[in-house]
């Protein structure tokens, strides 16, 4: 049995796409210093401005792409009454205005040259029978900390330094979706600042409409969410594995596990990697909420289609570990599994690192025929740096309409990611989608979102773009959220 492998080789997830921030957006004056120093004396939290000694530091997002962008300022709130005050303030000096909660968007539009707000310091969870009010800068590996406590959880992914209000936002791939749903499936509330300063609390019976485009319609679009209310689900033991196969099966490989997938039951979750990062390598990953002896069960079902696996690793343990183990840090604490600073959202003792590269997505609909397969393993084998991840969907997410909540991707099979490093990324990562396209269309994940992408708003959300453009004109018909794919 091998060791469990390190996150870096599982699955790296982060910030993307252009190295270039606010191409085409309006020119706008730079409010007079007193103005800053208004807002500064204005907040309970904290206002960092070029000069102050961690400027450098607080700019920065996870992927160092983007460290050339520098703000007029970045705001960390301490509540929502400062969340207004930044809103305020970006409306009336025309300021642009950039929300940030783990700094991981892929475009890098968590950053701008305007005025970034930080909600990392908002990031308590609390817990009550059934529900779970959680801080929109909370991290995801803190929220799976403090409700483990408890024994409970809610549906998210792995990456452990991601916000939960990015993810849930754009709705919210994960290990247990294919039980419980997307993450914006098990939110029942959410309270957001909008564009004209009011802190409203969005639910099925209040303000449903901003309720239903937060569901989905992506980060940074209608408001800044300051809180979540979650409905939770309770936590056993659960299994993680990881099966390795020889290159030379990687499209035998592929074929099956898109085929299997589908017939296990809800409670068994998987992605598969296609890697070409100092060395190929074909990995089958994943967790089953049960036991090791059936998880075994539905694992030889796929082994069987394939052939031998080269190396395993299946192990039973806790579900809080599991999430430790998918994030890369089962050798770690909860507070080392951070980025190292002082900062809100950084620990001192922190040991996990940034990642500089490009990425892209599509929404696999149907499985891929057999010349789709080896059209996908023909990119990855290219030379390079880089792993296309395919995330199991189906189960619970699939029984969800695609019109009741902005995240239209209900009948795809698996979400698709093209993440590339080092000298030609982003060319590798453009070329392989464009000659996957053929074969998985025109659909694309808002959270993976990506600048270059044509016809965005279609590929990103489908027939639900109409209602989210009505959703956006009635709570912020000024425009005040601006992104280059904004709504």
């Amino acid at each position: 049995m091998r060791p469990a492998p390190d996150r870096r080789t599982f699955l790296r997830a982060g910030g993307l796409a252009a190295l270039t921030l606010g191409a085409g957006s309006p020119a706008w004056a730079a409010p007079a210093p007193s103005d800053w120093n208004a807002l500064g004396r204005g907040l309970d939290g904290r206002l960092v401005r070029p000069g102050d000694a961690v400027y450098d530091t607080a700019r920065r997002l996870f992927n160092p792409a983007f460290d050339t962008v520098r703000p007029a300022g970045v705001a960390y709130c301490a509540h929502p009454s400062d969340v207004v005050e930044c809103v305020n303030f970006a409306r009336r000096t025309n300021v642009p205005l950039a929300v940030r909660s783990g700094g991981h968007s892929y475009g890098g539009w968590s950053t701008g040259t305007g005025l970034v707000l930080d909600v990392s310091r908002m990031n308590k969870v609390t817990r009550t029978t059934g529900r779970a009010t959680v801080g929109a800068g909370a991290k995801l590996v803190d929220v799976y900390d403090r409700l483990a406590a408890s024994g409970v959880s809610i549906p998210a992914g792995t990456c452990p330094t991601v916000g939960v209000s990015g993810l849930t936002l754009g709705g919210g791939i994960g290990v247990v979706s294919r039980k419980y749903g997307l993450t914006c499936d098990a939110m029942e509330s959410v309270r957001l600042v909008t564009a004209d300063g009011r802190l409203l609390t969005c639910d099925a019976d209040h303000h449903p409409d901003l309720y239903w485009a937060s569901r989905g319609g992506g980060g940074g679009n209608l408001g800044v969410a300051v809180s979540f209310g979650f409905r939770t689900h309770a936590t056993r033991e659960v299994t993680v594995f990881f099966l390795h196969w020889p290159w030379a099966k990687a499209a035998r490989t592929l074929r099956a596990w898109q085929t299997w997938m589908p017939t296990t039951p809800d409670e068994m979750w998987s992605t598969m990697h296609l890697g070409n990062d100092g060395g190929t390598d074909v990995q089958v990953g994943g967790l089953y909420l049960g036991g090791r002896a059936a998880c075994e069960r539905l694992l030889d079902r796929l082994a069987d289609r394939i052939g031998p696996v080269s190396t395993t690793f299946v192990r039973q343990t806790s579900h809080r570990h599991a999430m430790m183990i998918m994030a890369g840090c089962s050798t770690l604490s909860v507070s080392q599994c951070h980025r190292p600073g002082s900062l809100p959202g950084q620990t001192r003792d922190g040991r996990l690192s940034r990642d500089n590269f490009r990425g892209k997505s599509h929404m696999a609909y149907r499985p891929l025929s057999e010349a789709g397969a080896r059209a996908l393993v023909a990119e990855v084998s290219r030379p390079g740096n880089h792993t296309v991840l395919l995330d199991a969907l189906g189960g619970a997410v699939g029984r969800v309409g695609p019109e009741a909540t902005a995240f239209p991707h209900r009948s795809a099979l698996y979400s698709v990611q093209y993440y590339a490093h080092r000298a030609g990324a982003a060319g590798w990562a453009r070329n392989a989608h464009a000659a996957m396209r053929p074969h998985f269309g025109d659909h694309a994940y808002v959270n993976y979102v990506d600048p270059e992408l044509s016809g965005w708003r279609a590929a990103y959300y489908g027939a639900n773009a109409t209602r989210l453009a009505r959703v956006k004109a009635a709570y912020d018909p000024g425009r005040l959220f601006r992104l280059p794919q904004g709504i």
